[in-house]
């Protein structure tokens, strides 16, 4: 059985990315969402791409140099509300499947964070590019569902010998991997970003694991 995800909650290009209203548009369509995490300067989890704001508010300020509460007066300005991770979590309500990408390397606060929220919660998936997140997750907490991100010039036997490591329980590909037959031998779940082609999306969603957006 495969199971898809809309990629930051863009189920429809009138939305904006990341936002508790796209959330909860996708999940009246019962797909999962995946959604990033970022860390501000007051150790707040939220939901949010980009390390930088000038790409979305054109304000050339990294995410961990400012609290969440400016950070909120100036996405709720640009009528594009960053939520918090809790937020998700509070109207996701243990019903809906979340795939959440860790971006930068978390401290040790901002791991027990992570893990305290999501510890009782169900249908979650942790994921990241930055193996040390998953690690020391694995560490606090080996219940956890935790899989390592790879970009599309991987190297497959990299990929093959990273997928026997304890602490990756799951693996997310980037989409040029989803024809390559070699990684049949993998026993362990595969999701491919970012399908953005309905043609793609139809001749894979029955037989692949997708994260997609505005199909």
């Amino acid at each position: 059985m495969t199971t898809h995800y809309i990629h930051r909650g863009l189920a429809k290009k009138k939305f904006k990315e990341n936002t508790i209203q796209s959330f909860k548009y996708c999940f009246k369509r019962k797909f999962g969402i995946e959604t990033d995490l970022q860390v501000t300067k007051d150790n707040k989890l939220v939901c949010f791409h980009d390390f930088n704001l000038k790409r979305k508010f054109k304000l050339n300020v990294n995410v961990k140099d400012i609290n969440y509460p400016k950070l909120k007066k100036i996405s709720n300005k640009n009528k594009a509300p960053i939520p918090l991770l809790k937020d998700l979590l509070k109207i996701s309500n243990n019903k809906h499947r979340l795939l959440l990408e860790i971006k930068p390397l978390l401290n040790n606060q901002n791991l027990m964070s992570l893990v305290n929220l999501t510890k009782k919660k169900k249908k979650i998936r942790l994921f990241s590019f930055k193996e040390k997140n998953l690690i020391n997750l694995y560490k606090l907490n080996k219940g956890l569902s935790l899989g390592l991100l790879f970009l599309s010039n991987s190297n497959l036997r990299v990929i093959k010998s990273k997928s026997k490591k304890p602490h990756v329980k799951f693996l997310g590909l980037e989409k040029s991997f989803l024809s390559n037959k070699k990684l049949t031998k993998i026993r362990k779940p595969i999701f491919y970003y970012t399908v953005k082609r309905k043609d793609l999306f139809k001749k894979y969603k029955n037989s692949k694991n997708l994260i997609f957006e505005n199909l």
